[in-house]
């Protein structure tokens, strides 16, 4: 989709414009249309039943494959992650070439697999075609807005709505292709529908009719005998190839991401007036009065956060793991922050499958820099000296704590039979781009840091700790994070369940641009709640404020686990303990990469807002 203006850009509720990800292809009359399987994933419809993906030619469903043998297709490694598996199908498609009862082939199911399937069909799983790079998609009209798209979250395997005890089996497939017309003899592909439907099609003498009104049941006692056919529609289409995606990049509901946005606006205003107010009205009368004292005087009275002056900038416990998450956490924002700006303009093209995914782990490689120094600055303004376990820590902590998780779901995965497994070959590249680029940029980043040094403190640091007063509830670290995460995660609550619907649900999301704003918003927001929350520490005599800054900044992160239970409470139906494994191990990761971000964006803000703060004043 082109934009006229930047401004639209930024607010579009999908890709700002298109960038093709691959070379238009032209076909002519009666050229072959390849015809790509992928894996059969469940569909969220009213709930998602499993989270569980299956590869297309497991034997157990005994679908129709290549007479030689189906050949797997080149894939990028996001779309690997993703669990995208695409493999060559026998389908004899055309172009312009129109039929209408394909056979095929003809499959025996016993009694055992047609259990099986059957199983699948109540959970509503889908199967997925590719034609020249689109996916199989079935037209369909938003109920809210009106507006006609196509729902590229595949077709259904079965209906168990007609019978729940007996679910037929979707055995015939109408494929519709859209092609537009550059000239007489050239076509390019530019939309692919697919409905299925059960059809009880064996007639005797073995011939088939593929508009028998009879559905097809498996029979889970005995041998099936089932007939796969097939039926093609080419259609004309005035949609022109580099537009051909706009119909599958439809939103959901644009009036709830709108009102998200606009909520979240006016908290981050809110929040902002409230914070400049503090500053300029408390702060600064507080610094004017104290800079008016006579430093000769021998007495001079200090209250509030002033009286902490001296053991403001005293090193906190732990500064070491402190200096490695606000690091980690740095990293991480850096990493998202670019890749919402790739794919806010464009550039993760839909048509490059697994794009998305690819360029968030070039970006956490190459952003490693980042880590490094924002490590290796904080841990030395605390003090810290023993820079060498710090650099390793740093590279390594984190990273190992996230793949061992993602590990043993992998290894869950695969005892499960998941097409979703990640391969041994796309590890062992993910490993070899952690330990040969991430790991020596992270290093690099770290020198890098420590040749500028820590931050010079504006005030000293007295020999004896003062003693701290009894705190009130509000404050205490677990509820002041808790209440200061609160903000954070009600300003990106709209837009987390559509995350959550795409990366559970296997549906792909295309608002980047309300991501991107909404991203933006919560950062703001973390930075100055948690400000604000610092501020209070401070002014009631409590200058142990570094732990407190993160975990009050990462405080959105205990909000969104709640979420997730909540989404797996109201839209999940998950009846295995596989499906519910994975769903809270993905869940457990996703909030501590949340923590991380936040707390480090927290740390940050709080640590220049007291520089600033008590560099302003005059102390004897």
């Amino acid at each position: 989709m082109l934009r006229s203006t930047l401004l639209l850009a930024l607010l579009s509720p999908s890709l700002a414009f298109y960038l093709p990800g691959t070379a238009p292809r032209d076909y002519r009359r009666g050229e072959q249309l390849d015809v790509f399987v992928n894996t059969l994933t469940p569909m969220l419809n009213s709930k998602l039943r499993s989270l569980i993906s299956l590869d297309y030619y497991d034997p157990r469903f005994h679908f129709c494959a290549p007479s030689g043998g189906p050949v797997k297709q080149p894939e990028s490694l996001g779309s690997i992650l993703f669990g995208d598996r695409i493999l060559s199908s026998p389908y004899d498609v055309k172009m312009l070439e129109n039929s209408t009862c394909n056979m095929l082939c003809r499959s025996t199911v016993p009694g055992e697999d047609a259990l099986f399937i059957n199983e699948r069909i109540r959970e509503d799983y889908g199967l997925n075609l590719v034609i020249d790079g689109l996916p199989s998609s079935e037209q369909r009209q938003d109920s809210k807005t009106g507006e006609v798209f196509l729902d590229a979250s595949g077709f259904s395997l079965g209906d168990d709505e007609t019978d729940p005890a007996r679910p037929a089996l979707n055995n015939h497939y109408d494929i519709y292709v859209q092609y537009h017309a550059r000239d007489a003899d050239h076509f390019r592909v530019v939309g692919v529908m697919v409905y299925p439907r059960s059809v009880d099609s064996i007639l005797p003498g073995g011939s088939v009719d593929c508009e028998s009104k009879r559905q097809y049941h498996l029979s889970e006692t005995g041998s099936n005998e089932v007939a796969y056919t097939y039926a093609v529609q080419f259609t004309p289409s005035d949609i022109p190839w580099g537009l051909r995606w706009d119909a599958y990049l439809h939103v959901f509901d644009p009036r709830i991401h709108w009102f998200s946005l606009i909520n979240s606006l006016v908290i981050v205003g809110f929040l902002v007036f409230m914070v400049a107010m503090i500053l300029y009205r408390t702060m600064s009368k507080d610094i004017s009065r104290y800079n008016a004292i006579d430093l000769s005087e021998d007495v001079q009275e200090d209250y509030g956060w002033k009286l902490v002056h001296g053991e403001v900038f005293r090193a906190p416990s732990r500064p070491m793991l402190l200096a490695v998450m606000v690091g980690n956490g740095a990293h991480l924002v850096a990493m998202c922050g670019i890749t919402l700006v790739f794919a806010l303009f464009g550039f993760l093209s839909p048509s490059n499958r697994g794009s998305l995914a690819t360029v968030l782990l070039l970006c956490w490689t190459l952003f490693a820099c980042v880590g490094g120094y924002v490590s290796a600055r904080t841990y030395s303004s605390n003090g810290g000296d023993n820079w060498k376990s710090n650099i390793v820590l740093t590279a390594v902590l984190f990273p190992t704590i996230i793949f061992t998780g993602i590990g043993l779901l992998n290894l869950w995965l695969i005892g499960s039979s998941s097409s979703g497994a990640v391969p041994f070959g796309t590890i062992l590249a993910i490993l070899l781009l952690w330990f040969l680029i991430s790991v020596p940029l992270s290093v690099a980043g770290y020198f890098y840091g420590m040749r500028h040094g820590p931050f010079a403190q504006p005030v000293r640091v007295h020999p004896i700790p003062r003693q701290i007063p009894p705190q009130p509830w509000y404050l205490r670290p677990v509820q002041s994070a808790i209440l200061g995460g609160v903000l954070p995660f009600g300003a990106a609550f709209v837009e987390l369940y559509f995350v959550l619907s795409s990366l559970f649900g296997h549906r792909a999301y295309y608002a980047f641009g309300f991501l991107f704003l909404t991203f933006s918003v919560v950062v703001i927001t973390t930075a100055t709640v948690t400000v604000l929350f610092t501020y209070f520490v401070l002014c009631g005599e409590e200058y142990r404020w570094h732990w407190r800054a993160f975990l009050i900044g990462g405080g959105s992160a205990f909000w969104v686990y709640v979420y997730g239970i909540w989404y797996w409470a109201s839209r999940l139906s998950l009846d295995n303990i596989s499906s519910v494994t994975l769903y809270f191990g993905y869940l457990s990761i996703f909030a501590l990469l949340d923590f991380l971000i936040g707390g480090s964006i927290g740390y940050i803000a709080s640590y220049f807002a007291i520089r600033r703060l008590y560099g302003s004043i005059r102390v004897d």
